[in-house]
């Protein structure tokens, strides 16, 4: 489980191709080095990988077919940074909320806007998620616990204050760009429950 705390950004300082497989190696800074052992769980851009190898602050995680395609991390290159979390610990304080490193969808920037005061990103999800959108609700974006400002149809925006800016990769994101979403699962089952249930009851 992770929190959508992100820690910091980390530097792809390599990738290695095979079939339908690929290695990224990333440069961990030491503070998120402490007790780190091969098998476990670190996100990347709020996608959920296993470590398979450590190697000084060197870390290498495999990413399958599945996870190139739906996320974000297919588009990596050696030198780009990633948003960096690691697993929560029973015990830990949650900042943001429960989340489980499964990327249910990747969205696109469609609007940034950058003020001496504000900073508003606009996204916009495929129409069969939109139903998942309300005002002030969580949501995960690469990673980022946030929370949901206007929602119009399957667009939505957010507001980021200076200390998510410093601390994750978003600030970088421009219109076009492609972004890892999971959606508050309290958020999916509520709706996902209301939508069963519903239309037994109009028919009765």
């Amino acid at each position: 489980m992770f929190t959508g705390i992100v820690q910091g950004t980390a530097e792809v300082v390599a990738i290695i191709e095979k079939e339908n497989f690929r290695t990224h190696r990333i440069r961990l800074p030491e503070t998120a080095l402490a007790g780190l052992e091969p098998g476990a769980s670190v996100a990347h851009n709020g996608c959920c990988l296993t470590v398979t190898c450590i190697n000084g602050d060197l870390v290498d995680f495999d990413l399958m077919q599945e996870t190139l395609r739906a996320t974000n991390l297919g588009e990596l290159m050696a030198g780009d940074h990633v948003n960096y979390e690691r697993a929560a610990r029973f015990g830990d304080e949650i900042g943001g909320h429960a989340m489980s490193g499964h990327i249910l969808c990747t969205a696109v920037v469609v609007d940034v806007s950058r003020t001496p005061n504000n900073h508003k990103v606009r996204f916009k999800l495929p129409a069969d998620w939109r139903k998942y959108l309300f005002t002030k609700g969580y949501i995960g974006i690469d990673g980022i616990s946030l929370t949901i400002g206007e929602v119009d149809g399957n667009e939505f925006d957010v507001n980021l204050i200076p200390e998510t800016l410093e601390r994750t990769n978003i600030g970088s994101r421009n219109p076009g760009d492609r972004i890892n979403i999971e959606i508050d699962p309290q958020t999916q089952a509520i709706v996902d429950t209301v939508e069963r249930i519903l239309p037994g009851m109009i028919t009765q």
